[in-house]
């Protein structure tokens, strides 16, 4: 499949009207039918008992297409092949039904005297040269050897019917694609977002595929993308069916290495004729393209005219150095992308920082706060209790005194007899409850300074001066207590009654105390 340039289409479509009205022979195909078919009888009516050697019956078959025949017309063939010798060109000609089965075909003969200026006006006219496969329309002559047989000398070609057949072929491609579901296919595809693996299609040694790969190489040193290169031909008949399999035999080859499919397709072609861009312009290249997995980006090296890759791709640029740079700029901005998430998550990390030493700080202070409560309640506890240890032990000591008095009412007005017995008896008695009483006062004492100690145990200062120490990390804000808040190369703060230390955590050893704690509490049932 071919597209042609179309910057000369109003100039072909003007031709159009008139090859139209040359395109019919002189002769309508009924008159020549009658005419042969009147020669063919008188022929046969004289020559009938006539043997003939084949060069006569061949010249006299010479004669009859010259004198037939001797005028020009214009015909519609397709080139099935051309070649050239000494300044001549050779044809193969053909005519095809719809479903591409040849109904005619001869040979045609373009002679170097006109090929010259015939071939020149064609690649004007079109932006590309004669080849196979093209539908063209001739102006030609018939001729008849009888070494070389019959064949066509062409006279002339309209170039303008060429245009309109490959604009023709190139809008029924883009309508069957459409049609398909495969014009837009690639192109809904999302963007990489990243690109770490690139494959790239080229013609081998091409200069785009050198300033492509200059600025590649230099990309690639990063770190930041690989490349990996296929080449096939971009001109040529068999250019599309070696595009293709340069497409499939890079992705399996990708695959297997990686395991993964690759973040972008790259095809690219550098500059060169405009005519060779005919050749990419191919329904079953356009579809594979279209139906690749991963975004497409084409750089097929021209500014004004588009092929069908252009078409279906996912994104489209003039030149190869557009499409390195682009991947630059896309990598570029992915970068910028991420600075700026750094940035961000700097930004929330300090944010939360803050606001944990925030919280920490209200948490220190609520236990301060707590602890100075505590402690104070603990004293009013403590002064009360003594209070009401005093109070008992007035009570006790009054109810005692009020005893000891009765007893000795009791002693005087029972026994006054015996009043040296119960005088002896009543001391004993005294010195027995003041003694109770004493050891009373004693013991009470000896509780209230137990309480009191214990209430004083809590302070920090105490603690301190008894010659324990207190444990904080390094700020001094946080008090260690468990073995699960410290680790290797540590910074803690070692808190003493006279000053405080910097210490470092070299390691850390968790025991089990379960089963220590279980050994004294049966030592202490032992003791008790």
């Amino acid at each position: 499949m071919r597209k042609p340039n179309l910057a000369n289409l109003a100039h072909a479509n003007a031709k159009k009207d008139k090859a139209a009205k040359v395109i019919v022979p002189a002769k309508d195909l009924a008159t020549l039918e009658a005419e042969l078919a009147e020669q063919e009888s008188s022929l046969e009516n004289h020559l009938e008992d006539t043997v003939l050697r084949l060069s006569d019956y061949l010249a006299a078959v010479e004669m009859v297409v010259k004198q037939t025949f001797e005028h020009r017309v214009w015909v519609k063939a397709e080139i099935r092949n051309l070649s050239s010798k000494g300044g001549h060109y050779y044809f193969e000609l053909a005519e095809k039904d719809d479903d591409g089965k040849v109904v005619a075909s001869c040979r045609g003969n373009l002679w170097r005297f006109k090929a010259a200026r015939v071939l020149a006006k064609f690649e004007r006219a079109t932006g590309m040269p004669l080849s196979r496969d093209l539908t063209v329309l001739l102006k030609v002559s018939a001729g008849f050897h009888p070494q070389y047989g019959f064949s066509l000398t062409i006279e002339d070609i309209d170039p303008s019917y060429t245009l309109g057949d490959l604009a023709r072929q190139y809008a029924e491609m883009i309508d069957r694609l459409t049609g398909e579901g495969l014009m837009h296919l690639n192109q809904q595809l999302p963007a990489p977002f990243d690109i770490e693996h690139v494959i790239v299609i080229a013609p081998e040694k091409a200069a785009g595929l050198g300033d492509f790969q200059a600025d590649a190489d230099r990309l690639a040193s990063t770190g930041a993308c690989q490349f990996h290169y296929h080449h096939a031909t971009f001109q040529g008949n068999h250019a599309p069916m070696e595009i293709r399999q340069a497409i499939v035999s890079a992705q399996q080859q990708f695959y297997t290495t990686y395991q993964r499919l690759p973040d972008l397709l790259v095809i690219i072609r550098g500059g060169g004729a405009v005519g060779d861009l005919a050749y990419l312009n191919d329904y079953e290249l356009a579809a594979l393209v279209a139906e690749q997995p991963v975004p497409v980006w084409v750089g097929i090296g021209h500014e004004r005219d588009k092929v069908v890759l252009d078409e279906v791709a996912h994104t489209s640029f003039d030149t190869p150095s557009k499409v390195i740079a682009a991947i630059f700029a896309h990598l570029a901005q992915l970068v910028a992308q991420v600075l700026g998430y750094q940035g961000q998550i700097k930004q929330a990390a300090q944010r939360q920082l803050k606001l944990a030493e925030q919280q920490a700080t209200r948490q220190l202070s609520q236990v301060q706060s707590q602890t100075i409560g505590q402690l104070t309640a603990l004293q009013k506890d403590s002064n009360f209790a003594w209070q009401s240890i005093q109070q008992s032990a007035h009570r006790q000591v009054k109810q005692a005194a009020r005893l000891t008095a009765d007893w000795q009412k009791q002693v005087q007005t029972a026994a006054y007899q015996q009043l040296t017995t119960a005088l002896n008896d009543s001391a004993n008695y005294q010195q027995v409850i003041m003694h109770y009483a004493q050891q009373h006062v004693i013991q009470a004492q000896r509780e209230s300074v137990h309480l009191r100690d214990i209430v004083l145990m809590h302070r920090p200062e105490r603690v301190l001066e008894q010659g324990y120490t207190m444990l904080t990390d390094k700020t001094g804000k946080q008090i260690l207590t468990s073995s699960a808040q410290l680790y290797s190369e540590q910074t803690v703060k070692i808190i003493l009654k006279d000053g405080q230390a910097t210490a470092r955590i070299s390691q850390v050893e968790i025991s089990d105390t379960r089963d220590t704690d279980i050994e004294s509490i049966s030592d202490d049932n032992e003791l008790s």
